[in-house]
């Protein structure tokens, strides 16, 4: 299967020699799932966009810096692909960013969110079968799901016809799936490792990321025997993406 990759955003410059591109964290989180997926990278944010939603099998879209609701070319034209990509019937998986832009695209809302950032190791109820979900995909059936986060940014209305999968008290609707689950987005990190998420919020604490809560986040990251359930959710999401269509 050709999967695209449509990068929304850049790793940091001091981070990207040591934990690679955002696309390369997808890679790596379902390499061990061995989908035997062929994947094409396409910078979106650069301005670099498919011809078309047949170009691949499967979409995923990345997180990113950027709000779904700035003006932005790129940003507008992403949106229309992901409604060309629903009717084409092809899955589709969106991480943060992503998850935001997926929600807008189909008719829902995305808003700052008044009470504050998530950030660091996020902690996840589960609703409507998405453990089943979890179980037919991977064998495992976890009751909630630790994943990191950096977000502040959250979608605050939902389109219609989506089914919220997960949620926390931070934030609502942490997961949504769309058209019988063939659409599926997140909005924590499952391709952040703790690495990754612990210098990253050293790196943005106090530059972009107010640092007190950056803090907070860096201490769920540094707990003694910290541990992410992304392993489950990298199999479910490759489980989404190889649907025929």
């Amino acid at each position: 299967m050709k999967i695209g990759i449509l990068v929304t955003g850049i790793t940091p410059d001091t981070l990207i020699d040591q934990y690679g591109s955002y696309a390369d964290m997808f890679i790596r989180l379902f390499q061990p799932h061995n989908p035997g997926f062929d994947y094409v990278i396409y910078n979106v944010s650069l301005g670099e966009l498919p011809a078309s939603a047949n170009d691949c099998d499967g979409w995923v879209i990345t997180g990113s810096k950027h709000s779904v609701y700035e003006q932005l070319d790129w940003i507008t034209q992403l949106k229309e692909l992901v409604r060309h990509i629903a009717t084409s019937k092809r899955p589709l998986v969106g991480i943060c960013f992503g998850h935001q832009l997926i929600a807008e695209a189909l008719g829902g809302k995305v808003e700052k969110y008044s009470g504050g950032w998530g950030l660091g190791i996020n902690t996840y109820q589960l609703d409507n079968g998405f453990a089943q979900q979890l179980e037919q995909a991977t064998g495992q059936a976890p009751q909630t799901l630790n994943i990191n986060a950096v977000h502040q940014d959250q979608v605050s209305i939902l389109p219609e016809g989506a089914t919220v999968l997960a949620h926390s008290d931070f934030c609502r609707y942490a997961a949504l799936s769309y058209c019988d689950n063939r659409i599926v987005s997140l909005q924590p990190h499952p391709e952040f490792t703790l690495g990754f998420e612990d210098a990253l919020l050293d790196e943005r604490g106090g530059e972009g990321i107010p640092l007190q809560d950056a803090r907070q986040g860096l201490v769920s990251v540094r707990q003694p025997g910290a541990c992410l359930d992304s392993p489950v959710i990298a199999g479910w999401l490759v489980a989404v993406l190889q649907q025929k269509q």
